[in-house]
């Protein structure tokens, strides 16, 4: 497959992850986190490392607001709930096996 064919497929399936992620609200960064070791805001942080290593002038903020679709505060107002004991738990259980990896 040519590259520019494969680039261009990889940045449809990027997009389609994010108009995934943007439907569906319901879903938890921590539950993210703990099932895929990854989340929106871990998405964001690797969309402006990768602008910054192509000197394009994307910061952190801004790459969470196309992440999230809007800003980070109006996503975290409207659809962020506080962590039940059991997500943190689960979390932290995440954690210790990472680090013993």
């Amino acid at each position: 497959m040519a590259q520019s064919n494969n680039i261009e497929l990889e940045a449809a399936a990027f997009r389609q992850l994010l108009t995934h992620l943007q439907q569906h609200t319901e879903v938890q960064n921590i539950e993210l986190m703990v099932l895929a070791d990854f989340c929106r805001n871990c998405l964001a942080k690797w969309y402006a490392a990768a602008a910054a290593e192509r000197a394009i002038d994307i910061d952190y903020e801004q790459a969470r607001q196309i992440v999230y679709g809007m800003p980070y505060s109006e996503w975290k107002e409207k659809y962020q709930r506080e962590a039940t004991p059991e997500q943190l738990a689960a979390y932290d259980a995440k954690q210790k096996l990472k680090a013993q990896s």
